[in-house]
This record gives C-alpha cells, structure tokens and sequence, in this order.
C-alpha cells in the first residue's frame, strides 16, 4: 500500500499542475492506478513527465519538443494504451518517439528518420517511429521506389539498397505496415507475359476502365509510350495484365491503391443507371434478390420473408436504384446491374414494297321492250340482264311519260324504239363497256428502333366509308332531312417490327406489314374499293443483308354471260337475247427488307448522313427549276451542315446540282 500511496499522492499532484484527473479502479482482486486523460492546453514536457511515471519509460525531450496539448477522455487506460495515446498524440503535434535501448528520444518528426529507431522484423503498430528493412524476392526494388514514395508523408524516409534488392523505410509504423502489405501483394513471381491479379474490395470490370482511361490519356502526353492490356475477368472478380514487365509493375501498384475498401454509412448504396430504366431494373434485381434468399434457406424462406433481408427502390427522378442489403449481396445485385445496364444496339430497318395492278373489265349486252296499251297489256315483252345496271323498263316508263331521261348506266348506249298511244310500241337499248385501271406503288418505308424494343410507322390517309344512310321527314310532308352515317378508317402502309440481335451478325426480326390501298376501277360498285396485302412473319437475315419477306402474283380471269335460253344460242340473232361481261385482274406485289446493326454512335450518323444528303440533293434539283407563278419565292431546302451530323463520308452536296433520276429507287439498298 506504500506504493499505491506514493502513485497517489505523485498523481494528485500533478493532477493540480496541468488537470489531470487519477482515477483508481479495482482489478482482479489487485489495486492498480488506471488514468482517464481529460488534457486542456496542458504543456507537453508536464505531460511526458506524467506517462514516464506512469509507464516506468525513460525520456529524453529535444529542446524543440514544446507547445500545448489537449485530449480528452472518457474511459480509463492502461498503461500500455496511455502509451499508445502519447504516441499519437505527439505525431499529431509533429514529433516522433524514436526507442534506443532504454531510452526514448522525443525529437522533432523531420530528424527522426537521422536519428533512427526500432530496426526488427518484428510487426510493430500504432504511431511509433520504426526503420524496417524489407527484402525483395521477384521485382527491382528500385523501380518500387517512385510507386511507394507518395505514399511515404515528407518526414519519412524510403531507398533502396541495389545490392541486396531491399527496400529501407522509415516512418510511423502504421505508415510501415500499410507500405509491407501493398509490397506484398506486389512482389509476386511472373511466369509470363500475362499475370492474374485478384481483387477482394473493387470491381474489376470499374479498375479497368479507370486504368485504361488513364492509359488513354498518357498517350495523349506520350504518343511513343507503351501501351499494356488490361482485362476483367468479372467470374473471379481479377485483372489480367500483359505488357512490359515494368509497366505492369506500375499498375499492379495501382490495382492494390484501388482495391481498397469503401466507407460507406450502413449497408445502403445508390447506384446510377446509364441506359436501363430504374423502374424496370427494380423487377430484375427484386426476383435476383429473392432467389439469393431462398438459395441460402434451401427454398424454407417465403417470398414475403425473404424482402426482409433486402429493400431495393427505383428513382425515377434521377433513374437510379437504392439499394439497402448485405455486403456479399450487393456486390451480386451491383454485377447485375453492370451486365444488364448497357448501350442497346439500334437497328435501321429499310423495307421495299412493289405492287403494280392492272384491272380490265370488258361488257357488251341487248336489253329490249315491246308492249301495247290497245291490249291493255303492258309490256308484251322483255329481255332485261342484271348486270346491265338500270332496268330499261324504267327507262321506258320515263320516255312515254313525256319526262327527261337520264340513265345511270355507264358505257357507250345506242337506243332506238317507238312510242304509241294506239299501236305496238317498242325500244331497244345496246351497251358497250370497256374499262381498265392500273397501279403503280413503291413503298419504302424505314424505321429505327433499339434491339428487343418493337417499332410501329404508319402511313397513309383517313378515308371516310359510307355505312348507312335513311332520309327523315319532318312535320311538312315536302320537307325531308337526308342524313348518311360515315366511318373513317385508315389507308396506307403500317409496319410493326420487333427486332432481336444475334450472337454473329444475324438478326431476328419479327414483322407484321400491312398495305391498304383503294381500287383504281370500280365498276357497278356501291362505294369505294379498297385492296390490302398483309405479312406476318419471322425471318433471320444477317446484317446489312437483304431479304424477301414474301410475293403475291395474281392473273384472274372471269367471264360471265347472261342469255334467254334457246334464243341467247340462236347464231346472229341470239346476240339480242345476251349479256356478256369479262373481268381480268393482274396483281403483282413483292415486299424486300434489309436489317442494318447500328451499334455505335458513328453507325448512326452515318446512317443519317446518307438519307440527309439525299433528301437535300433531291430538294436542290426541284428548287433548282424555281417556283411556278412566283419567281420572287424559292422552294424549302434542307441546312447544308446541319448541327451534330458530320459528312465524311458522304459530303453534302455544293456547286452544281446534278439530276436525280428515279429518287426513291437510288436511296434503296446501297451497300457500301
């Protein structure tokens, strides 16, 4: 108890010389001086007297070691710890406690590396000043000298001795076991050109985009620098290097500079997205999640349980995900995110639609009346054919009547006949019909769309259909309301494309075309006639390849005829008792499509370039003959170099404008 006195009352008074306060505590059945620091501008020599007494160490104070110092404390120490206290504290303050033999020197931290200290192999930490000597089995020490040197503060010391191929350093012994664990991950044999560098913090696939930028930007400086190949293999999370042996003991360096851990607060990340959507990432990643889960449990968690473990919410504002879970499951989830969270390849679809039809209809037919009102029947006689349009019985009818006759029958009529109050009368109408129509339609449609994402272009016009017509009478019998009901529909070209990119060069494309057109002829028909052609199909065709997607060639021949019997087979004269009618339709429709991969930006604008220049070329041949009637206005014409395409390889066209034949043909398919 003599002792413990004697601590007690050395305590108590150097308690009242700088504040410190002394507390005992019981230990282990023993009494033994614990000491809580609560220092306030207390001068650094009272308190190195202090840590001598406490720890039985021998100072020696450099007369440079003076200023004021402060810590504070809420738990009591040891003496082992109050130790390690004072030696952070003086590196704080700029100072070093360098160990020879029984005595520690406290110098200024700039001369410590003169003064030297602890020289072992033994592993020393905390703040104390130590020299180590390491020996170098696989690399030039040398050339680790400039690598390691940042990572050395200014008061510390870093060589290498060429000889025995060591490295001697001289610093804080924290700074010396972080320098020892980057050497050893450094200093490993090279059996070849190509070494396998693992990772255990950082992503591979991150360090080798940051280091092949900062290669990027070195042969900017240099362009006679060497250049190493950096490749992620993302199943083992590790980087290949190839290149010059010196050159890629630089970047090993940096790979270990990089892969190092991150602070992050929890367990809780935000990761940006580039091209992916967060909201249709956030289903992906939550059934990835899900099966993670139940793998571990062997299938025994529920789906409801298994969101626990894990909470993942899209942003939408800012497209990003946040995503709170475990360490070894946001590194799985963030994998995903870089595979699935990629530039999608675009695909130019250019389709070729060739229809020509041609439509004859040829018609000769004999209608004839005899009737006598003195008989008091009326007619006697008729031959009249549906497919002669009006009854020449009505037409008759208005003729004896005294009224203007207006058939509605189309073609060439030749009539002749007689009309009597008293006697026979007659009449006698010929028709002769010859019509024909013909179409020529080339259809060139082109769409862009992203790979997987499905495409629609519609082009055409709303064409009214009459449906239904009546005619309301109001509350005067003479006033009438004639009233048709319309429906419009579209006619014209639509195609919907959904294409898929192959493994190669091949794509999938899944197609559904349709064309709607109206008839050029429509004879004795009630309203208009529309013609459609439709595809629906999937073909694989390689890039920049052109296919056939399918042809319609049609030759139809109908003819009809209309005859009283046995008059209509009397030769010559039989010719008064038929109707004859033919009908031949030609259709031949073929519909090509060419697929072109844009992978790139330069792909697109490339592919812009060509459809803008030829636009603009066709523009300056029609400008080119003026304005009709106004001579002071010109025609509209595309910008020569319009903001954001570049022609480099098709140039736009200046100076004389050369003729442009057959436009849409010339812009189909060019390979090249």
């Amino acid at each position: 108890m003599g002792q413990t006195g004697k601590n007690g009352a050395l305590a108590s008074r150097f308690w009242k010389k700088t504040g410190i306060i002394v507390v005992l505590c019981l230990l282990s059945g023993w009494v033994q001086a614990a000491i809580t620091l609560n220092l306030k501008d207390a001068e650094i020599g009272a308190v190195v007297e202090m840590v001598s007494k406490e720890t039985g160490k021998n100072f020696v104070v450099d007369p440079r070691v003076k200023g004021k110092v402060t810590v504070i404390s809420s738990h009591p120490m040891e003496k082992e710890q109050l130790y390690e206290v004072f030696l952070s504290l003086l590196d704080v303050h700029g100072f070093a406690a360098i160990e020879s033999g029984d005595v520690i020197k406290i110098v200024p931290a700039a001369n410590a590396k003169h003064i030297g200290g602890n020289v072992s192999s033994e592993v020393v930490t905390g703040d104390a000043h130590v020299t180590r000597v390491v020996q170098i089995k696989n690399v030039s020490g040398a050339q680790l000298v400039p690598i390691l040197r940042p990572l050395v503060p200014p008061q510390g010391h870093l060589a290498a001795h060429a000889q025995s191929n060591s490295l001697i350093i001289s610093s804080r012994a924290s700074t010396v076991e972080r320098l020892l664990s980057i050497i050893k991950r450094i200093d490993l044999p090279s059996s070849g050109a190509i070494e396998i560098v693992p990772l255990q913090h950082a992503s591979a696939t991150e360090v080798v985009r940051v280091l092949t930028s900062l290669q990027q930007q070195g042969r900017k400086a240099d362009p006679q620098a060497t250049a190493s190949t950096l490749v992620a293999d993302e199943r083992t999370n590790s980087i290949l290097l190839g290149g010059d042996p010196a050159e890629r003991l630089r970047l090993r360096a940096l790979i270990t500079h990089l892969d190092s851990p991150t602070e992050n607060i929890g367990n809780t990340h935000v990761i940006y997205l580039k091209f992916a959507k967060a909201k249709e990432m956030l289903t992906v990643l939550t059934g990835v999640a899900e099966g993670q889960v139940k793998g571990k449990s062997g299938g025994k968690t529920p789906a409801a349980a298994a969101k626990n473990n894990f909470q993942i919410q899209a942003d939408e504002s800012t497209n990003a995900l946040v995503i709170t879970a475990s360490p070894e499951m946001f590194r799985s989830l963030r994998s995903v995110i870089q595979k699935l969270d990629i530039r999608r390849a675009q695909v130019l679809i250019e389709a070729v639609i060739a229809e020509v039809q041609m439509d004859k209809t040829a018609e000769l037919g004999v209608q004839w009346i005899v009737g006598s009102k003195g008989s008091g029947v009326a007619p006697v006689g008729v031959v009249n054919f549906g497919g002669s349009g009006s009854s020449i019985v009505g037409l008759a009818a208005a003729a004896a009547s005294g009224g203007t006759v207006v058939p509605s029958i189309q073609g060439a009529l030749f009539g002749a006949g007689r009309v009597s109050d008293n006697g026979v009368s007659f009449a006698a109408l010929i028709r002769a019909l010859d019509g024909s129509g013909a179409s020529n339609v080339l259809s060139t449609p082109n769409i862009v769309t992203l790979d997987n994402q499905e495409a629609e272009i519609v082009v055409g016009q709303t064409v009214p259909f009459l449906t239904g017509s009546y005619t309301s009478t109001g509350a005067s019998s003479s006033a009438t309301n004639p009233f048709q009901t319309i429906k419009r529909e579209n006619v014209g070209l639509t195609l919907k494309v959904l294409p898929q990119i192959n493994a190669g060069n091949s794509v999938k494309l899944d197609i559904e075309q349709k064309v709607d057109s109206l008839a050029a002829s429509a004879v004795n028909a009630a309203d208009i006639i529309t013609n459609t052609r439709s595809f629906k199909t999937s073909v694989i065709v390689d890039d920049g390849k052109m296919i056939v997607l399918g042809g319609l060639i049609k030759d139809e021949l109908i003819e009809s005829e209309q005859k009283v019997p046995l008059l209509g087979d009397i030769p010559l004269l039989g010719a008064l008792f038929r109707h004859k009618q033919t009908t031949k339709l030609k259709t031949n429709l073929m519909v090509f499509l060419k697929p072109t991969v844009l992978r790139t930006s330069n792909d697109s604008v490339q592919a812009t370039n060509e459809k803008y220049n030829t636009i603009r070329q066709y523009q300056m041949q029609h400008g080119s003959r003026g304005v009709g009637l106004m001579p002071e206005e010109t025609a509209p014409l595309l910008k020569e170099d319009e903001p954001g395409l570049r022609y480099q390889n098709n140039p736009a066209p200046t100076g004389k404008v050369e003729k442009v034949d057959n436009f849409l043909e010339s812009d189909i398919f060019v390979d090249g």
